[in-house]
């Protein structure tokens, strides 16, 4: 099956094909592929329009929201403002009520005047301006071509730039690494200058004409860069550098942000001054031809050089790059390096970048220096986690409230009103907020709104009501709360349901608490609940567990929005069937203590509600870290397991809500020791993580994860964060087999 194109989103548009300095390490003067000998200077006002018309024609068929399209050279400064500007008013033209336009424009800075930037800032155009770092260092190769430093207008041009007037059409600086000069003048000279952004380059290099490496250190440039991070990193990060920024995106599960690093399919293809599209302009430094395509901006469209096979090769990610850079537990973040520096005779591209060891040194050189600070504090803390989780309720809670947007009615804006004034009591409506239900009808209400199927059945005001009656009752504040009811019954999340019998099946009752318990007001009539806690005339409370050793949970076979586990949760149990049911899950907590003593404990302070549902295996559903859906026909040894497998398995999908585990490519599988067929690494993860823990009951099963382990070990798509959270099981799986 032919895959679709992925459409360019980058134009590099070459203005103008010669320049002013004679830099001995430019890839298209100074490299394999010499073709711009034969193009015309400057790009012809038929190239211009024509290149509009198609990134136009592309933009909307793609239905792409924006385009960037950098003009470069050569220099492109030597085109003049004449000519520069009737580029940008051709793309302007074309691309309005299209797609937004970003314009770039990257220079070396000699020709940079106001004159220029005047006409950028009429057209929104970003500079962006290279510069090697000190004079000595950008004079080792940013020379004229009779030798003339280039450093001192340069340095001119970045200082206009850089004043109050330019600087927001700054781009910062681009930086061409040369270990030979020294990385902390370098990186000092380039902070001095206070650009928006740094970008350090690789100089181009093949294996047929290999980067220099003056003391022969596979990782030169390596040293270089992380000498560079080192102080970037003690002076505070002020600038952002690209290259950093990237090498630490994708070491937290984030894409690659640059083209050189990362499996980020490219989206860039470049047009000649004479109109001819080519790919990358990198890969000029391969061969004569190399990024050639055939095409051109007269005769052929931007998808047609889309689906040309050069273009699909830098668009597979992970199947893009060689067998050996597959097997590296460090691709997702060096991608194989540029693809044109994977080039050697006779193979191609089908290598490891020319770079790779210095590539390797690199990310494994930052993730040690960042780990310690890049790991969530949820990953190693409980406490942490529930925070976390809270705060992500309150987020959806409010994200209800902002999508629904008046159409809530007067009951939502009383009722969102009530949960502002509740809430200025610290901590009152914390209690029912973090109740795991409340997640899944916050759930259940967002989906159902963008379905445009929310209604009766999924009352938002009612349940928000309910909850803030609970929240008052709770607390013992003393307020009214306006609570509409479904079916004659009035649920208060968290504390029970009354059946009010008498009173029409819909309607809105008063709920306020008083000395002793609390008050339900419909109509004319009151009904008074003395002791929330137990059984009486038409209450019936949410039970609770706690006893025999037990941990203090409830026991919630009432709340509507436990339907959220993927087993059914049963109806109301009976007084007797659900007195046997909470003896043997304190049988089996017991059981727990005895067995797995850590992990109970961490359990008991995790978990707040027990649902029992139908099956023979602990349910996992949509809610916050919490709630288990537990057999109800299971034997108190049974269940032990069930608890404790049912808890991690829980506490896992809590920590994945509010953390990058691993970044989910798609592309990744891996071998289990628990199947026959290799699956993702997310399910490699959660296999290895359930069965750690249950040694004490299942040691083949615990065997398996050590393996599950040692595989994930080479995983590429683990985060910093993934790495922790595998450490931490190395640690519990070694403590485990010591205890023993």
């Amino acid at each position: 099956m032919t895959r679709p194109v992925v459409p360019f989103r980058e134009i590099v548009l070459k203005v103008h094909s010669r320049c002013d300095l004679a830099c001995d390490h430019c890839y298209i003067y100074e490299h394999a592929d010499q073709s711009w000998r034969t193009r015309p200077k400057t790009i012809s006002d038929e190239a211009i329009f024509w290149t509009a018309l198609r990134l136009a024609e592309h933009a909307k068929k793609h239905a792409l929201p924006s385009v960037s399209v950098i003009l470069h050279g050569g220099e492109p400064l030597l085109a003049g403002p004449t000519r520069l500007r009737r580029v940008c008013e051709e793309l302007t033209k074309a691309l309005d009520g299209v797609a937004a336009l970003d314009l770039r424009i990257h220079t070396n800075g000699l020709q940079l005047s106001t004159r220029y930037l005047e006409l950028f800032d009429e057209f929104g155009v970003k500079v962006g301006i290279s510069l090697d770092g000190d004079k000595a260092a950008n004079d080792r190769h940013r020379r004229f071509a009779d030798g003339r430093s280039s450093h001192p207008l340069v340095l001119k041009a970045v200082e206009l730039l850089g004043t109050d007037r330019w600087r927001h059409l700054n781009l910062g600086l681009l930086c061409t690494v040369d270990v030979a000069n020294d990385p902390v003048a370098v990186h000092d000279a380039l902070m001095e200058l206070d650009p928006p952004r740094i970008d350090f380059l690789l100089p181009h290099a093949t294996w047929d004409d290999p980067p220099p490496r003056p003391d022969g250190s596979p990782t030169a440039y390596a040293d270089w860069l992380l000498t560079v991070f080192d102080r970037w990193d003690r002076q505070g990060r002020r600038v952002p550098v690209r290259l950093f920024a990237s090498v630490l995106s994708t070491l937290s599960g984030g894409p690659g942000l640059t083209e050189s690093l990362g499996l980020t399919p490219t989206d860039l293809v470049v047009v000649e001054t004479d109109g001819t599209l080519e790919q990358v302009d990198s890969l000029k430094t391969a061969y004569e031809g190399a990024a050639a395509t055939g095409f051109d901006v007269f005769a052929h469209t931007f998808d047609e050089v889309a689906a040309h096979p050069g273009v699909r090769a830098r668009q597979l990610g992970l199947a893009g790059v060689g067998a050996t850079c597959r097997e590296c537990p460090v691709v997702r973040s060096c991608g194989g390096g540029l693809y044109a520096h994977r080039y050697r005779s006779g193979t191609g591209f089908d290598n490891a970048s020319v770079y790779c060891t210095d590539l390797e040194a690199l990310v494994r050189g930052v993730e040690r220096r960042t780990a310690a600070r890049s790991v969530p504090a949820a990953v190693t803390d409980d406490g942490e986690l529930r925070t976390e989780q809270h705060e992500l309720t309150r987020l959806l809670l409010a994200g209800l409230h902002r999508e629904l947007d008046g159409r809530g009615g007067e009951d939502w804006a009383r009722a969102w009103e009530l949960a502002g004034a509740v809430d200025r009591h610290p901590g009152a409506l914390d209690g029912v907020l973090s109740h795991p239900y409340t997640r899944g009808w916050l759930h259940g209400a967002l989906d159902a709104l963008h379905e445009g199927v929310l209604g009766a059945a999924r009352l938002p005001a009612g349940r928000l009501a309910s909850s803030v009656a609970a929240a008052v009752v709770r607390g013992g504040l003393d307020l009214p709360v306006q609570v509409p009811y479904e079916d004659g019954a009035l649920l208060l999340p968290t504390i029970g349901e009354l059946r009010l019998t008498g009173a029409a099946p819909h309607g809105t009752a008063e709920v306020r608490p008083v000395e002793k318990g609390l008050l339900v007001r419909t109509g004319d009539a009151e009904r008074h609940i003395p002791r929330p806690d137990e059984p009486g005339a038409g209450w019936r409370p949410v039970r609770r567990l706690g006893r025999d050793g037990a941990p203090d949970l409830a026991v919630d076979d009432l709340d509507p929005y436990r339907d959220c586990f993927d087993a059914p949760a049963l109806p109301r149990l009976g007084h007797a069937e659900a007195a046997e049911w909470t003896d043997r899950l304190a049988r089996a907590w017991g059981l727990l203590r005895a067995r797995a003593p850590e992990q109970a404990a961490a359990a008991a302070a995790s978990l707040t509600t027990l649902t029992p549902v139908d099956g023979r295996r602990p349910a996992a559903g949509r809610h916050a870290l919490g709630a288990l859906g537990v057999p109800l026909r299971a034997e108190a040894a049974e269940l032990a397991p069930v608890l404790l497998r049912g808890w991690r398995r829980a506490r896992l999908r809590a920590l994945l809500e509010v953390t990058d585990l691993y970044a989910d490519d798609g592309l990744w599988t891996h071998p289990a020791p628990w199947q026959e067929a290799p699956v993702p690494v997310s399910e490699l993860l959660a296999g290895a993580y359930e069965r750690t823990g249950l040694r004490a009951f299942d040691p083949d099963g615990a065997e398996a994860a050590l393996r599950a382990l040692d595989t994930l070990e080479r995983a590429a798509e683990l985060t910093v964060g993934g790495k922790r959270l595998l450490a931490l099981l190395w640690e519990e799986a070694d403590r485990d087999r010591h205890s023993r």
